[in-house]
């Protein structure tokens, strides 16, 4: 059975690699890894490295499992692909926060695609989420035919490099974009009076559609912090988290919390707003979970002044090695081998 990955913002460069370091194009790299030999759809046909760029009209229905990261457009990819008079065979690959979506319009298509094809979600929050929209949004008949399993995404462990004490705290901000849902203003909010307080430097490394934002300006004109671009190699990424001290979430929510629990491997202290999300992701007793902006900085001026004492509280709340215990529930290996195997289970080998 062939894949076909379907993602519509991916970009593909001249050098025959998926291009960019946001999450989705980060998730289709490791699809293409899971899957070798696997087609990306795109308007123009393309050898690339390790895979093919392929028209969806030039997908054989027969033969091929799309897999499609954008749930909305799965019944026209049915439509498209039905006109070949074979019964097509596609799955959504969910890893946002369906929540999110506010129009109703979009929270029924979402409901119904995930009711009618297949659905893998990236977390057990997620699979929550939209397993209650088709419940919802769409008729028992259809729901009760729903289909939704889900593993932790996980991380890749092998990227992880020994971790280099900066002179000066680093405190970064644990997000590529400055939307609402990440409240940006609160993390800076915490860190500006943070840093009239004990030395620091904050690290932000932007998608480029969020550097030039408001947010980000702001945040440039201190003193104190760096605000650039996404780290240029998957290297220079796991350099700068080996690097970094603290960090400081401050997101209403998240499907999972990829960055988050990239840095927490990395040795970074994480300060996380005690919300569902983050307990998904953390033992039960981790230390520093806030309820408000003065207990935020409280946990944070600890982290930055007293590093080493923290890991050990957090060590402790896991029972023994903090790292161990994300490793243990947050490898990539879980995610890849669930996924195959779901495919398979769905579609046949």
């Amino acid at each position: 059975m062939k894949i076909a990955i379907n993602y519509p913002d991916a970009r593909v460069g001249s050098d025959g690699h998926v291009a960019d370091h946001d999450a989705g194009s980060t998730l289709v790299r490791r699809l293409l890894r899971i899957f070798p030999g696997s087609a990306l759809i795109g308007d123009v046909p393309r050898s690339c490295v390790g895979f093919a760029v392929r028209p969806l009209e030039l997908v054989d229905p027969s033969e091929t499992v799309v897999i499609n990261m954008a749930a909305l457009e799965s019944t026209s990819i049915w439509r498209t692909l039905a006109r070949s008079g074979r019964e097509p065979k596609i799955m959504n690959f969910v890893w946002k926060n369906a929540s999110n979506l506010n129009h109703p319009v979009e929270r029924a298509g979402i409901a119904l695609s995930c009711a009618l094809f297949p659905t893998f979600a990236n977390s057990e929050r997620t699979a929550g989420e939209v397993q209650e929209m088709i419940d919802r949004w769409t008729i028992p008949a259809i729901a009760e035919k729903a289909e939704v399993s889900w593993v932790n995404l996980g991380i890749r462990l092998d990227h992880v490099l020994p971790r280099r004490d900066p002179d000066v705290p680093v405190v970064l901000y644990p997000a590529i974009y400055l939307s609402e849902r990440k409240q940006p203003q609160v993390f800076l909010d915490v860190v500006e009076r943070l840093a009239r307080r004990t030395p620091l430097r904050v690290e932000a490394r932007l998608h480029e559609s969020h550097l030039a934002s408001e947010a980000a300006m702001r945040l440039s004109l201190r003193s104190w912090a760096w605000v650039g671009p996404l780290t240029a190699t998957r290297e220079d990424y796991w350099a700068a988290l080996a690097r970094t001290t603290a960090f400081l979430a401050t997101a209403t929510d998240e499907s999972y919390g990829l960055e988050y629990i990239e840095a927490l491997v990395a040795g970074a202290v994480g300060v996380l707003p005690d919300r569902p999300w983050a307990r998904a992701i953390l033992p039960a007793g981790y230390p520093f979970l806030y309820g408000t902006t003065a207990e935020a900085e409280a946990m944070l001026l600890r982290a930055v002044t007293e590093p080493d004492v923290c890991r050990r509280e957090a060590d402790a709340a896991a029972g023994g090695s903090f790292a161990q215990w994300l490793r243990a529930r947050h490898s990539d290996d879980r995610f890849d081998a669930a996924i195959v195997e779901q495919v398979e289970r769905w579609f046949g080998a």
